[in-house]
């Protein structure tokens, strides 16, 4: 696929431009913060994504951003538009302190993502950009949480395993015991 692109801009429209190289204009999806580069040579790198309808380009004036969007494209739930709009509202520091720090709150401006899309970002990406440590996503988790919590990981299901039983589980269940026996049969299916 097409891997990058240099070439001339030569029209803005919305989040679009147009690059022209070779004698050929490609429209590619990019950031605000590469559209304010209207009307001059431009040399992005960029993803290209197919659907069974579409084929699309979208361009980045790094390859660090490049990688981080590839990452934010293996979250499920997150495609590749709302990926770019968390560029346009964040930069790659940004996000990249957000998911480590386990902040969701950075993420809630964005259109299209809403609070479990940031929540699964925080999840899915941390390990791959850094601390692996546990993770505290809501500022209201109960002592019984923690506890089952830690109870599920020390019977070897990962932190996300363990989180996502307990989200799943009947919220009836009051003690940490309760909360245990149903993620396990949870974890069990």
């Amino acid at each position: 696929m097409i891997g990058s692109i240099r070439g001339k801009i030569i029209l803005t429209d919305g989040n679009h431009i147009l690059v022209e190289t070779g004698g050929v204009g490609y429209r590619v999806l990019v950031s605000s913060k590469v559209l304010s580069k209207t009307n001059s040579e431009v040399s992005l790198f960029t993803y290209t994504h197919v659907r069974e309808d579409a084929l699309e380009l979208f361009g980045f004036s790094e390859l660090a951003d490049l990688k981080l969007f590839e990452n934010l494209l293996s979250v499920s739930g997150i495609g590749p538009r709302t990926a770019m709009s968390i560029f346009s509202f964040l930069t790659r520091e940004e996000v990249v302190n957000a998911v480590i720090k386990g902040d969701t709150s950075v993420f809630e401006g964005i259109p299209r993502l809403g609070k479990k899309n940031a929540q699964k970002i925080i999840i899915e990406l941390k390990s791959k950009l850094g601390d692996t440590g546990s993770l505290d996503l809501s500022s209201e988790e109960s002592p019984e949480n923690s506890e089952a919590l830690q109870a599920l990981q020390s019977f070897g299901f990962s932190s996300k395993e363990a989180r996502e039983a307990l989200k799943n589980i009947d919220s009836k269940a009051e003690t940490a015991e309760e909360k245990i026996k149903l993620a396990l049969k949870f974890l069990g299916k």
